[in-house]
């Protein structure tokens, strides 16, 4: 059991905690509610930030 958690962390986590947050603090929370309080679907917001942040992660990690 903990040999799986490690891995779902890693995953999840991974070196880049900020991207992580980011995910989670931002899309997952306040935006998707916001659409959805407003009359509109939010599911698809959480997978388009969820790619944006990895293209960011990839290439802060690529150039520093």
């Amino acid at each position: 059991m903990k040999r799986a958690l490690l891995v779902i962390w890693r995953f999840v986590i991974g070196d880049d905690w900020a991207s992580a947050a980011g995910v989670v603090v931002v899309a997952a929370g306040a935006m998707t509610a916001a659409l959805q309080s407003a009359g509109f679907d939010g599911w698809w917001l959480i997978p388009v930030a969820v790619v944006l942040l990895l293209i960011w992660s990839a290439t802060r990690h690529r150039h520093g």
